[in-house]
C-alpha cells in the first residue's frame, strides 16, 4: 500500500477516544483531526461496545477499567491503550486489554500516526490469522463428517472405503453440493433410521 493509499484509509477511519478532556485528551483529538480520522470523544467509557467505529482509544484508568469488560471480548475495531508511564500497576490490565497498541502519557505529536497505522496493520493481521483458523476449523469438521458418511456408506452397501467415498463424490456432483453436505444428509438419515428403529424395538 502507498503512503497516499494509506492516508487515505486512515481518513475514513472512525475513531472513538475514550479518555477525559484534558490537555491529554485535547492533543490526541487535534493530532487525529490533523490526520483526517472521524473522531469522536467520550468519557466515562459507555458499559458497552458502541457500534459504527474502526479504532478505539482508551484509557487505562484504575476507576474505570471494571466498566470496560467489552475489551476482553470479540471485537472488530482497533483497540489502542493509553496508560501512564509511571503506572506499572495497569500492566497486566493491558496485557488483559487486548489492546494492539499503546500510546504512553503524557501524549505528545510524535508517535500517534505511527501507532495508529502499527494498531491498524496489528488488528488486520489478526483477523486474517482468525479467518484462517475459522476456515482450517471448517475445513476438518467436513473431513470428520465426510469419514463418518463414508463408513455408514460401507457398511450398507457392502463398499470399500474408496467406492463408498466415490459414491459420495458422485451424488454430491449430481446434485452441485460440496461432499459435506451431502455426508451431513447420510449422517442425518442414518440418525433418523436408528431412531425408527428403536422406537420400533419398544
Amino acid at each position: 500500500m502507498s503512503s497516499a493509499s494509506l492516508i487515505q484509509s486512515l481518513r475514513k477511519a472512525r475513531v472513538l477516544v475514550l479518555h477525559p478532556r484534558d490537555r491529554d485528551g485535547d492533543e490526541l483529538l487535534r493530532q487525529l483531526k490533523r490526520i483526517g480520522c472521524q473522531v469522536d470523544l467520550t468519557w466515562p467509557p459507555p458499559p458497552s461496545f458502541p457500534d459504527g467505529v474502526d479504532v478505539v482509544y482508551f484509557l487505562l484508568d484504575p476507576d474505570h477499567v471494571s466498566g470496560m469488560n467489552w475489551r476482553s471480548g470479540e471485537l472488530r475495531a482497533t483497540m489502542i491503550a493509553i496508560i501512564d508511564f509511571e503506572n506499572p500497576t495497569l500492566l497486566k490490565e493491558l496485557l488483559d486489554s487486548n489492546a494492539h497498541g499503546v500510546l504512553v502519557r503524557p501524549i505528545r505529536p510524535g508517535g500517534v500516526l505511527s501507532t495508529l497505522v502499527l494498531a491498524l496493520s496489528h488488528h488486520n493481521y489478526e483477523a486474517r490469522l482468525l479467518g484462517k483458523v475459522a476456515k482450517l476449523e471448517e475445513t476438518l469438521k467436513a473431513r470428520r463428517e465426510i469419514e463418518k458418511a463414508t463408513h455408514i456408506i460401507m457398511k450398507l452397501r457392502g463398499l470399500s472405503e474408496g467406492d463408498a467415498y466415490e459414491f459420495i463424490r458422485r451424488q454430491a456432483t449430481a446434485k452441485r453440493i460440496s461432499t459435506a453436505a451431502i455426508a451431513i444428509s447420510i449422517i442425518n438419515a442414518q440418525t433418523i433410521l436408528s431412531e425408527l428403529d428403536g422406537n420400533g424395538q419398544g
